[in-house]
This record gives structure tokens, sequence and C-alpha cells, in this order.
């Protein structure tokens, strides 16, 4: 005698959605959206929120995408269910990045409790870290998060990191150079009181060693400049890849990355990604071998740190759209 699926309940699957909304995004663009139908649920790219000056092939848009889509996964998995999913299942609709199943019940372990538990805690530090070094094994945990989605995380030596650092700064600097950076930025940043975008109490200082290039949210934001501080000289930098560079491997950056995080988190650790030098095709060519035949997909910072609150979120009823709705298709 076979027992009945019984999938869980929409009020549970809208619980999950919301857990979801609480991955990472450039700028805390929150670039998603997603609808539930029955047992299912749909991930889509919101074309209107992507960066157009940092992002214009939509990578990190599609990074942040897979995260959000990881949260979910891990969120349905604490509710007590198994699920598949399928990256990009219908040719005819690019918005669409993922569709999502809740299965069959299963116990939920520790190991899912405890990961699913950092996911409020979660969040960009961009503050000094303390000297401290991280544990090898604890960057091994990481590197088996990595993994487990499908993608490559490594650690740097003085020599690696110091020159991953370098190109970093160029390509910040680079960056700061192109048309509408500064008014994408601003437009971004800065304000208290939205649902997005990163507010100025989550705006770190700038390195007074000039080494870790932090974001410059602020002047983007024509305000007065920040004082400096004092970051760690030695900072612990690891690199994230994958075999291919497709629109799949995006979403599955997405995945690790967040899988990444949330170990680190669990395991007390402050993350930051260093996105500067991926954001420059020039320069994201440059942090890995070429004859690796990776691709370099986010550069990440990790150490012990001062706690920061987490950022805004968007209402539900922003992101959570209605059972036969489209999304508009922006140009």
């Amino acid at each position: 005698m076979t027992g009945t699926i019984i999938p869980p309940t929409r009020d549970v699957l809208v619980d999950c959605v919301r857990t979801a909304t609480a991955a990472p995004s450039l700028h805390n663009s929150q670039p998603w959206q997603f609808r539930i139908r029955g047992s299912r649920i749909e991930v889509y790219a919101d074309p209107a929120r992507r960066l157009r000056v940092l992002d214009p092939d939509g990578r990190e848009q599609l990074i942040s995408l897979g995260a959000a889509l990881f949260t979910l996964r891990l969120a349905i998995r604490r509710s007590g269910h198994r699920s598949d999913y399928e990256v990009f299942p219908d040719a005819d609709r690019p918005d669409l990045v993922a569709r999502i199943r809740a299965t069959c019940p299963s116990p939920v372990l520790p190991a899912v409790e405890a990961l699913a538990a950092a996911i409020p805690h979660r969040h960009t530090n961009r503050w000094p870290f303390a000297r401290t070094a991280v544990p090898a094994a604890v960057l091994d945990h990481l590197r088996h998060a990595a993994g487990r989605e499908g993608a490559l995380l490594a650690s740097t030596g003085p020599a690696g990191r110091d020159a991953l650092l370098r190109l970093a700064r160029h390509a910040d600097q680079q960056i700061q150079k192109q048309p509408g950076y500064r008014e994408e930025c601003a437009h971004w940043s800065g304000s208290s009181s939205r649902p997005d975008g990163v507010p100025p109490w989550a705006i770190g200082p700038p390195d007074a060693y000039e080494m870790l290039p932090i974001r410059d949210f602020i002047e983007s934001a024509a305000t007065r400049p920040r004082p400096s501080d004092r970051f760690e000289p030695n900072p612990s930098v690891l690199v994230l890849a994958t075999q291919n560079d497709r629109r799949v491997d995006w979403v599955r950056a997405g995945q690790a990355l967040q899988r990444v995080l949330l170990t680190a988190t669990w395991h007390g650790l402050a993350t930051m990604p260093i996105s500067q030098p991926i954001e420059l095709p020039s320069v994201r060519r440059l942090l890995i071998e070429p004859t690796s035949g990776l691709s370099a997909q986010m550069l990440l910072r990790v150490g012990y740190g001062r706690t920061i609150g987490r950022t805004p979120r968007r209402p539900l009823a922003e992101v959570l759209l209605p059972t036969g709705r489209r999304t508009q298709n922006y140009r």
C-alpha cells in the first residue's frame, strides 16, 4: 500500500518565498519575483531591477536569482519536504529562471536546521574584520559547501591574494569612470526608508591601508566623504568559480555562493563579496589561470567581524505574483 503524498500548504510555500527574499543581491536590488502554482514555485528575474551599468549581461542578476533559489530550496527542506527543480524550464520565457516543486515529506535533519537558522543572520559586512586567521578546517567546510552545488571555491596564499586584490582595486578605479556608474550607485544607496538598496549604516568605511576596494556608495550619492578605517592587513580571500560560463552556470554560482555564505555564517564568520573585478570583463579573465578551464564568478572576503543589522527587504506583495500574471517585459 502506497501512502498519499501531501504537498505543503500554500501558506507554507508563501513563508518559503518570504525566506527566499533574504538572499543577497548586487546593491540589494532584490531582482526577483515568484509565483506559486499548486506545489510549484516559479522564480523570475525582474528585468527592471537589473543594474544596466554594472551588469549589462545580467550575469550578477542571475547569481542573485541562484542565491534566492538555493534559499528557497532550503526553506522547503526545512518545512519538512524534499523538492526538485529545473533551471530555465521554458526557452520561450527567458525571465523564468527556475521552477521548483515541493515533493514528498521527509524528516528535517539537524544539518538542515542549522543551515536554515543562518538565513536571517547572513549579511554583507563591509567593515574591518579581526586580525584572526580563519581555521583551515572551516575553509574546508566552505569549499565542500561550494562543491555540493557544482562549483569550486579556492583559497589563496599571500602572493595570490595580493595579486587578486591589486586587480580588484584596479577594477574598482576603472568602474568608477564608467558613464552612469555614480548615478546607478546613488539610485541604490543612501536611504534608510526604502525597502531595498544599501542604507547608510550598511556602507563600510574606506580601507586606510588601501588594500580592500570597499564600494564607494556614499560619495556616489553626492554626500560627504567617509572617514577611513584600518582593515585587517591579511584578509582571507576566496575565489568562487564554475566549469563553464553560461547562464545556467551563473545560476549555479549563485546557489553555491549562498550555500557558502550560510555555511560561513553558521561558523560565526562575517562575509563580503568583492564583485568589482568580476564586473570588468578584462579583469575577470585574469582572476584564474586560463589553462584551468574555469570561470571566476565571485571573490569573497571572510573573517571574524562586528555584528551589523540586516538590510531591508521588499514587502512580499511586491515580489509574489498572483497566479496567471506574467512579469512585464521591460526593454
